[in-house]
């Protein structure tokens, strides 16, 4: 009996050992990449804006594997301000990017984005960035104005692009000689198309009828004299059209 309650006593003390050193193995002999990484430095540098700390105490935090997620979005943030501020559109939209493949959520990434996009003038990926903005939050007021402009931004460039390398006649109907060099030449042709609107603006804002009427006079007896003496040798079309442009544009104030 004494032997059994012998074998019983040594067996109980073996058990309680072994838990005593699971135990503390567990509380002080954690594996070191298990430790939790201290962002505070990197926030600390955020705040005070040096961009210069913030660039390597955030660099340095950004290489730990085990950087909590919303450390690290935080970290990729405040790097990716220093490098919009300098100009880095690429770095910048690579941070912004790991940002929101860790949270698709952020409206106010997408906005920061998309402006990095415009600066860099990649259009369509503004404006998506933008409207992705807006759907994450329809109250973005600066994505909504960023938004807006850029639509109409790339509406007036998509609007001259078509009409691009054409002068302000219609060149099927062209039968003078001044009027189909014009059209073969892309400059001239968008050199006549700015004289003519250059002229209508000048004339819509004439003080009188009798001031407009003597502008369309001038700008008539210019396209006289253009096709009277075009093909002359002593005659510079390009010359003469750039020298009419920069008469209106005088005129207008400019």
């Amino acid at each position: 009996m004494q032997d059994r309650l012998l074998i019983c006593s040594l067996a109980i003390a073996a058990v309680l050992s072994l838990a005593l050193a699971q135990a503390a193995f567990a509380a002080g002999a954690e594996p070191a990449g298990d430790v939790k990484v201290d962002a505070a430095p990197c926030i600390a540098a955020a705040a005070t804006g040096d961009d210069d700390k913030i660039l390597n105490v955030c660099g340095e935090l950004l290489d730990h594997d085990k950087l909590a997620r919303p450390d690290r979005i935080k970290a990729l943030i405040a790097r990716a301000g220093v490098f919009d501020r300098r100009d880095n559109f690429a770095r910048a939209i690579d941070d912004y990017d790991d940002v929101l493949r860790l949270d698709p959520t952020l409206a106010d990434i997408f906005n920061a984005r998309g402006e990095l996009y415009r600066r860099k003038g990649s259009r369509p990926k503004a404006l998506a960035d933008f409207g992705m903005a807006i759907r994450l939050n329809p109250d973005h007021a600066a994505a909504k104005a960023s938004y807006k402009a850029l639509a109409l931004e790339i509406e007036r460039i998509g609007a001259l692009m078509a009409v691009a390398g054409k002068p302000s006649f219609n060149c099927k109907t062209a039968r003078r000689a001044a009027e189909k060099a014009i059209c073969a030449d892309p400059e001239l042709a968008d050199l006549d198309r700015g004289i003519n609107a250059m002229n209508v603006r000048i004339i819509g804002e004439a003080r009188n009828y009798d001031d407009a009427r003597a502008l369309q006079r001038e700008q008539d007896a210019f396209i006289a004299r253009r096709n009277a003496e075009f093909g002359r040798p002593s005659y510079d079309l390009r010359k003469a059209m750039k020298e009419r442009m920069q008469k209106l544009v005088g005129v207008d104030g400019y």
